[in-house]
């Protein structure tokens, strides 16, 4: 009999079940490609990673956890919970737990990933959320400080989200380092990475799960793979995190480079954080999966260098058309009409001050618009001069479709960009401050971005605002395409001290079949 047995309510009630999965897995398109007798539903778990914030003994970092309102009651009817718990440590390529590592040991640096696991010395939950709309806040400024794993679940599971933010006062990782905690997954792409003298770039790979999982590490430089890279079968063990410092798998030191991180098996959070030493540190976060297109959003109108580093990964060699969207428009770089990637190999360009005062973001379109070669980009930006200079990445992002979040926002120092990357395609985006983290009214603002241009606004603040809040991003029905990214400014001294983190959509809702009815009729 070709009957199946299984209904199709089954089948939603399955998917939600595993939506804190499935909502980082596979992207959203939105509902334009719904198929019939479906409805969205909110994920009922959702996971997010945290690495080891600094080893400065002159660093604090600040955790804020949010949750946005309006996600419907879990699948229980329980009101959820959040939290995230210190995670144990793998002594590295020096023998020490805080990525110390030695480098010139090739395979063994990677070997030796699979060492000792230092336990954390106290297992509390960290930043336990208890309510959706109302940020939580807790700071350290331990130099031991752990690596930490999570989930959510029921209502706080939609959109939950933690940011990681370090201010380190001296030294040559000195610094505003800011990071969104990411979700697990088994494929990251990190172009911008070095390996060069002047930097020291960490891969952090943690492990949420209970069981083991296998990391491969992949190099790739302008004429691909770097020489000698060895980064394959690294061991991470569960509730573990895993720091490999990058220059340890390669006899070639390079400037701009591409890192692949692939769990062969289980799956991994991972994160890059690039200490360079004179223009401080910062988080290079994931890029978007490749695509023909990519668009990274957000860079300071007062930047002074601006480093396009991009990969075509696949089969494919790629030709794109390169433009900036501003204020007023997009315009073409001078000198820079096109730009072109050979396949497997990276490829990075000097736009110096590309903003001219003018703040804008950067988007990167096939020059042949039927083209498919997908492609992955960051940018390095850098703003101040001579020795009082920070530098931020901004890696390409996924547009917001239906809401993303930026948490730790302070009464000031918070930029907020949208872009609306398509001509003709306008962007309306309802942006909602919450309450504060110790008291304040949320207030609503709408943004209209016309398509083609960018916009850069100090975000709206809640009344009455104590201590810090999120901001939530929204595109109104209807609008065009919009991607978003969050800049803090926290100046050291003298130092321009920022750090920038793009906002995708945070998968907080998925499509399920409508239940009720049979698969049977899908069968012969």
């Amino acid at each position: 009999m070709k009957r199946t047995m299984m209904s199709l309510i089954g089948v939603a009630v399955a998917l939600a079940a595993v939506t804190g999965v499935a909502a980082v897995a596979a992207p959203d398109t939105g509902d334009r490609d719904a198929p019939r007798g479906s409805s969205r539903l909110p994920v009922q778990r959702s996971a997010l990673l945290c690495p080891a914030p600094t080893s400065s003994e002159v660093g604090e970092t600040a955790y804020t956890a949010f949750a946005p309102k309006g996600a419907a009651a879990g699948a229980d009817g329980k009101k959820g919970t959040a939290e995230l718990r210190p995670a144990g440590t793998v002594r590295d390529a020096g023998g020490g737990a805080g990525g110390k590592g030695k480098k010139g040991k090739g395979k063994g640096a990677a070997d030796s990933a699979a060492g000792q696991t230092v336990a954390p010395r106290d297992t509390k939950p960290v930043v336990p959320l208890q309510e959706a709309g109302k940020p939580v806040t807790t700071t350290t400024d331990s130099p031991d400080a752990p690596a930490l794993v999570g989930a959510a679940d029921g209502t706080l599971a939609p959109g939950w989200t933690v940011q990681q933010t370090t201010s380190v006062a001296a030294g040559s990782g000195r610094g505003l380092l800011g990071l969104s905690c990411t979700t697990p997954d088994t494929t990251f792409w990190f172009p911008g990475v070095s390996t060069a003298t002047d930097r020291q770039d960490y891969v952090h790979l943690t492990n949420p799960d209970a069981t083991p999982a296998v990391v491969d590490l992949e190099l790739r430089g302008k004429d691909g793979s770097l020489a000698g890279s060895a980064g394959e079968d690294i061991s991470v063990p569960p509730h573990a995190t895993v720091p490999v410092l990058l220059s340890t798998l390669t006899t070639s030191p390079t400037t701009n480079a591409s890192l692949h991180v692939v769990a062969r098996e289980g799956r991994v959070g991972a994160a890059v954080q690039a200490s360079d030493s004179k223009l401080g540190s910062d988080w290079l976060p994931p890029a978007a999966d490749p695509s023909p297109s990519v668009v990274l959003p957000g860079i300071p109108k007062d930047a002074t260098s601006v480093r396009l580093v991009a990969l075509a990964p696949g089969e494919s060699d790629a030709d794109l058309k390169v433009q900036l969207a501003t204020p007023t428009g997009l315009i073409t770089p001078a000198g820079l009409e096109t730009l072109h990637l050979r396949s497997g190999m990276t490829t990075a360009v000097d736009l110096k001050d590309l903003t001219k005062g003018e703040a804008g973001s950067l988007v990167l379109t096939p020059s042949d618009k039927d083209a498919k070669a997908p492609v992955t980009a960051a940018l390095r930006v850098t703003r101040g001069k001579g020795a009082k200079q920070e530098m931020a990445f901004i890696p390409a992002t996924r547009p917001v479709e239906k809401r993303a979040t930026a948490a730790d926002n302070r009464d000031r120092g918070s930029t907020l960009s949208l872009v609306a990357p398509e001509k003709g395609k306008d962007a309306k985006v309802k942006v909602t401050a919450s309450a504060g983290s110790g008291g304040g009214t949320p207030v609503t603002k709408t943004y209209t971005v016309k398509g083609g241009t960018s916009l850069d606004a100090e975000p709206p603040r809640p009344s009455g605002l104590k201590g810090t809040y999120a901001l939530t991003v929204e595109p109104e029905p209807g609008s065009g395409p919009v991607y978003a990214a969050r800049m803090l400014a926290r100046p050291q001294g003298g130092l321009p001290a920022f750090t920038v983190q793009p906002l995708p959509d945070d998968r907080g809702s998925v499509l399920v079949p409508t239940a009720g009815q049979d698969l049977s009729v899908l069968t012969n």
